[in-house]
């Protein structure tokens, strides 16, 4: 123990490293300076984005794909890709403007919907239907009525909503195992549907209605237990009806994790999360311009306020659908539209898009030479649609 402690005061530092040790405290210390400045100095944080980190693009310095001159297409935003429908061919770009594959569908006027990997896309008003996994076909059908609308789930279960000769309301459900077979139909007699939800662990169909029969408007929502409809008769395996206040009328659902369900009315958003019912936000006394329930565990609502006498700034509100925590996202700019998916909010402000994410950080920021009129958006990849071209965003 005696020669240890002797062999420990002879120990000395050695002088070669003090300059490196010295160096590195000096660099965390100015990071920790710059991420402070960053999160508390609007203007330094902006000068960031833009000349460190790189967020804001300008029209004509992104990759694209090009257009052809008097060429009428579809096109839609999904997972990592952009995909443009033109006479039954669906091509496939990548996040650099690169044609990855072709798809030859029956389908001419689509919708579509998409969530993880998956692609729904069907005819409006016409029969056919087709899921596509990443970029490839993984089963098409074709219904016995006219396609009104179609949701798919991020495990590649789909709903559709379509319309039989008398002009009853059928909803058909597949699975992306049945290889276009539907594991059962749901029908509505009086009533009108205005969306459909399937549940994240693939257990519940929820159907908004509305019924405009009386005097007054009547929305309700009804959740199906899929399992159930798939084994038996699907008119009794009903699991839970929620009645709206008279006069409510409801234009959106959607499915959150832990089986939460998010309805969305024209003045107010609420939760169900079994028999609890919360409302999240109202709209009375407040100048809302859009709202929106399409994102994980999250809503957004974007209300106009007053920033001087002839200007006024966009206020994003994002709330978690869960503790109700709620954070802010200000522009110096009226909002003319926008687009959520997933875990991204862009922002139209007319010849400017901000990207933020639900944390309410500016993700990107796209600046036009023109009045931006049309986007598409996943996760991953936005697209700015111009008439010669598709300029891309990789989010």
């Amino acid at each position: 123990m005696r020669n240890y402690w002797e062999e420990f005061k002879e120990t000395k530092l050695d002088k070669k490293k003090i300059p490196t040790i010295v160096t590195a405290v000096i660099i965390a210390i100015i990071l920790i300076a710059i991420t402070i400045v960053y999160f508390t100095n609007i203007t330094a944080r902006e000068w960031v984005d833009k000349n460190i980190l790189k967020k804001e693009i300008r029209q004509d310095n992104a990759n694209y794909i090009e257009l052809k001159e008097n060429q009428t297409s579809n096109i839609y935003a999904f997972n990592k890709y952009i995909g443009i429908l033109n006479k039954n061919n669906f091509i496939i770009y990548n996040n650099i403007g690169n044609k990855e594959t072709s798809l030859e569908v029956q389908v001419s006027n689509p919708i579509f919907d998409s969530a993880n990997r998956f692609l729904v896309m069907a005819e409006k008003n016409g029969k056919k239907i087709y899921l596509i996994e990443d970029k490839e076909i993984v089963w098409e059908s074709e219904t016995e009525g006219n396609i009104l609308q179609v949701h798919v789930n991020k495990n590649g279960y789909v709903a559709a909503v379509v319309t039989d000769s008398i002009n009853k309301t059928i909803v058909a459900m597949y699975s992306p195992e049945g290889k276009g077979k539907s594991k059962f139909k749901t029908y509505l007699s009086s009533t009108r549907t205005t969306d459909v939800a399937i549940s994240n662990d693939n257990k519940y169909l929820a159907i908004a209605e509305v019924d405009t029969s009386g005097t007054i408007i009547q929305s309700s929502i009804k959740t199906i237990s899929i399992d159930k409809a798939s084994s038996s008769d699907a008119t009794n395996s009903l699991d839970n009806t929620f009645q709206s206040e008279a006069g409510k009328l409801i234009t959106n659902i959607n499915y959150q994790d832990k089986g939460k369900l998010i309805c969305m009315y024209t003045d107010t958003i609420h939760s169900i999360d079994g028999k609890d019912h919360t409302v999240l936000t109202e709209n009375a006394n407040k100048k809302v311009i859009c709202q929106s329930i399409e994102l994980t565990n999250h809503i957004a609502v974007v209300e106009e306020k007053s920033s001087g006498l002839f200007t006024a700034d966009s206020v994003v509100s994002i709330i978690q659908t869960g503790n109700k925590e709620t954070k802010e996202y200000t522009v110096n700019a009226v909002t003319k539209e926008i687009y959520t998916y997933g875990n991204m909010i862009a922002l139209n402000l007319g010849t400017e898009i901000e990207f933020i994410n639900t944390d309410g950080w500016l993700v990107k920021r796209y600046i036009a030479n023109q009045e931006i009129t049309n986007i598409v958006m996943s996760n991953n990849i936005a697209g700015i649609i111009y008439r010669d071209r598709i300029e891309i965003i990789n989010l």
